[in-house]
């Protein structure tokens, strides 16, 4: 494989365009893991390359194997931190720990999203997606990535305990974390002082302002110094949780400061930007396969499936990295301690090794072993709460917008990490 073709891999540009899934298939059959290279993009630095891991089986390997491949020894995103310091801290989230101390992080909160806690939500999720919709059903056309993404942010805020007069402060915090290499979304400001409670005007009035280090690079989006208003907001809403609430849970589990700060930030930022991407991203695959869409809306017992083929087929994270703890083999390539190690979920749940004709959109595919959730101990926490909102955004979706299309491009998030749609303009009939 070629030079460009493996910047290509890392190239945040790339996925503006689509994820590169004929290269994934080429390199799944001739480089399953291979070194990619990091070249310098905008104002963010160059880095020293890494191994991408595109098969299935590797991909499942390296997340389940914590003794190996570390979350905690480098953190769990592909850019390095800037300082040992950064690196320290955001080695205190749960996201970037390995078992034990994972584990019991995990713990304290995970009661508020077993399988029973979210069916107990079920009902105001699906009340929600409906209020939602019929706000806009008389229109006949939307920007369903906007309308669909208040989903995940309201159903966050609820779980958290945020009022919802501050839940754009959840949207903008994710933007800016998650959507940094995105000009629209490095900067997002979306949140109306005027409509947000005393505290969410205190949080917003600390906001950072952009700026460089004194060296030059940009302030890393997820060092302590660019989160300071969400850390403000977060210690403000602790000292008074509701019942019940995840906060409430983390200020009763014994955390550190750090600890609690990144529990925060990980509920903030992961808990809703990825469905913001999955559900639209989902709706889209399912007008481009308009015999599918049929299907879905003749056969609604088929939710559930079609989600899991939603996120199989549209995997909303791109990338998740690990570190290597000692020398070892992987696909064939001999893997130095200390170097990073990156697997990328849209290659594996397009492996033909595991999936039958796997770029056919089917949502009747049984079994469907993708890893859009990841695999092993950092499985993801909130699955069942990110099925619960997809099957009822599409129910509804489906049920109240007859004749649904699309209605121009849709416009994708320029990001490396995330398979995001920043529009997605659709139209439907309004005869019914």
């Amino acid at each position: 494989m070629s030079a460009p073709d493996l910047v290509t891999v890392f190239d945040p540009a790339t996925y503006a365009r689509g994820v590169p899934h004929s290269l994934f298939r080429a390199l799944r059959d001739h480089s399953p893991v291979c070194r990619v290279p990091e070249p310098a993009v905008g104002p963010w630095p160059e880095g020293p390359g890494y191994w991408a891991v595109f098969r299935h089986a590797d991909v499942k390997h390296v997340l389940r194997t914590p003794e190996l491949f570390s979350s905690h020894l480098g953190a769990t995103q592909l850019r390095d931190p800037d300082s040992e310091g950064d690196l320290r801290f955001v080695r205190t989230t749960m996201l970037n720990q390995d078992p034990p101390a994972h584990s019991r992080l995990r713990r304290i909160v995970a009661a508020t999203l077993t399988p029973r806690a979210v069916r107990e939500l079920e009902a105001v999720i699906e009340a929600r997606a409906r209020a939602l919709v019929d706000a806009v059903a008389d229109r006949g056309e939307t920007d369903f990535a906007e309308l669909a993404g208040d989903l995940p942010v309201w159903t966050l805020a609820h779980v958290l305990g945020v009022p919802q007069e501050d839940r754009r402060l959840l949207y903008d915090w994710a933007n800016r974390v998650i959507g940094y290499q995105d000009s629209d979304y490095a900067l997002s400001h979306t949140a109306d002082p005027a409509s947000l409670t005393p505290t969410g005007r205190a949080a917003l009035a600390r906001r950072p302002v952009p700026r460089n280090r004194p060296d030059g690079p940009p302030v890393n989006p997820r060092s302590r110094e660019a989160l300071a208003d969400m850390f403000h907001y977060a210690h403000a809403l602790a000292e008074a949780p509701l019942p019940g609430s995840v906060m409430a849970r983390m200020r009763e589990g014994g955390l550190t400061r750090d600890e609690f700060e990144m529990m925060f930030f990980l509920f903030a930022v992961a808990g809703s930007e990825t469905l913001r991407n999955g559900i639209p991203g989902g709706l889209l695959t399912l007008l481009d396969h308009p015999d599918q869409y049929e299907l879905l809306r003749t056969r609604p017992e088929l939710t559930a499936a079609a989600v899991e083929e939603m996120l199989r087929y549209w995997s909303p994270v791109v990338h998740f990295r690990r570190t290597a703890t000692r020398d070892t083999e992987l696909g064939g390539q001999r893997v130095r301690r200390g170097e990073k190690v990156v697997v990328y979920h849209p290659s594996a749940n397009r492996d033909e090794r595991v999936f039958a004709d796997p770029d056919r959109f089917d949502i009747t595919r049984t079994p469907n072993d993708h890893v859009s959730f990841g695999f092993g101990p950092h499985f993801c926490l909130g699955a069942h709460l990110a099925r619960a909102q997809m099957r009822a955004m599409l129910r509804t979706t489906l049920d109240r917008l007859p004749g649904l299309e699309r209605a121009g491009e849709p416009v994708r998030l320029t990001s490396n990490f995330q398979n995001g749609l920043k529009h997605l303009p659709v139209r439907w009939r309004t005869d019914r």
